[in-house]
């Protein structure tokens, strides 16, 4: 038997069994995180940047790319490392930091997107009053107050995970430091505890979830009704990228941690968590630049004064 207090170490899941796949993973993760630097990057540079796109929208594009960066950077290298060296530790400190980090951006993100989506409502429900609703300072009082909100969660839950006792060994069933299998390790019997946290998150999630079927609706039924079908294409054109987002960040996450335990097995868990937590960063630039001119015009400048400079 041992307890939290003699751990020193985890030791991760091996993303694979032989050496040639292991490079071949490493491989991978590092197309995938440098496609994911590259495209939020951009999105970074050219927002910040180009003065015709500090609106709303960007601005609130701009922290989703940065909150992107993170979810990246803070589980990927750990697991190239572990790949190319062919090693399975990470410290108890390095743990518990990568816990909070990947909570506190991948709870930003949720957050962000859910104030995204009051960014599409109003534009399309309340165009009158969108410059009112979303002045600069409301949308900095609003990213502020989803980052705040971000880091109070994941200390939360770092701090509650890292405070119970363990004594089922050091192994952890996953590439990266998870809560749910940290869990599995305690032998603690404070459930209600848990629970608490548990049900606040439920309610949280379930909260901007709700927010945000509830705008859409509301935004879908406005631009039905509008009479030109031009009209109607460039309204849902706004709001196509954001949703894509979305359904891509819901879809993924609640697979991972609502799948029946029936089809469970440590390859499938691996997999669908690369799947939610490295795909989405890489993906997003790409839904967004697809179908926003203005943003690809800014990139395409951006790019272009780089290698003028050059």
């Amino acid at each position: 038997m041992s307890n939290s207090s003699s751990i020193r170490h985890f030791l991760l899941l091996p993303l694979a069994d032989t050496r040639q796949l292991q490079l071949l993973h490493f491989c991978l993760l590092l197309g995938i995180s440098l496609a994911a630097l590259l495209g939020n990057g951009l999105i970074i540079s050219a927002v910040a940047c180009g003065h015709h796109l500090h609106t709303p929208m960007f601005f609130f594009l701009l922290n989703l790319a940065l909150s992107d960066l993170g979810c990246i950077c803070t589980t990927v290298p750990k697991a190239m490392h572990n790949s190319l060296w062919d090693t399975r530790d990470i410290s108890y400190s390095g743990c518990a930091a990568q816990v909070f980090f990947f909570l506190f951006f991948i709870s930003a993100e949720f957050f962000l997107l859910t104030v995204m989506c009051y960014d599409r409502y109003v534009s399309i429900c309340k165009p009158l009053h969108y410059g009112t609703l979303l002045g600069s300072r409301v949308c900095a009082h609003m990213a502020a107050a989803a980052w705040a909100s971000a880091f109070l969660y994941s200390l939360l839950h770092t701090a509650n995970t890292f405070s119970l006792p363990l004594c089922q060994g050091n192994a952890l069933g996953q590439f990266f430091c998870e809560i749910p299998q940290i869990l599995k390790l305690s032998c603690s019997q404070s459930y209600l505890r848990q629970f608490g946290l548990l049900a606040a998150s439920a309610c949280l999630s379930l909260g901007c979830f709700v927010f945000i079927v509830f705008s859409y609706v509301q935004i879908f039924r406005v631009v039905l009704r509008i009479p030109s079908e031009q009209g109607r294409h460039k309204a849902f054109s706004t709001c196509l990228p954001h949703l894509a987002v979305v359904s891509l960040f819901i879809s993924t996450g609640t697979f991972a941690h609502l799948k029946p335990p029936s089809i469970s097995s440590p390859s499938l868990n691996m997999s669908v968590s690369v799947l939610y937590s490295v795909v989405p960063p890489a993906l997003n630039p790409l839904i967004y630049s697809l179908r926003n001119q203005k943003l690809k015009a800014a990139v395409k400048r951006l790019m272009t004064g780089c290698f003028q400079k050059q």
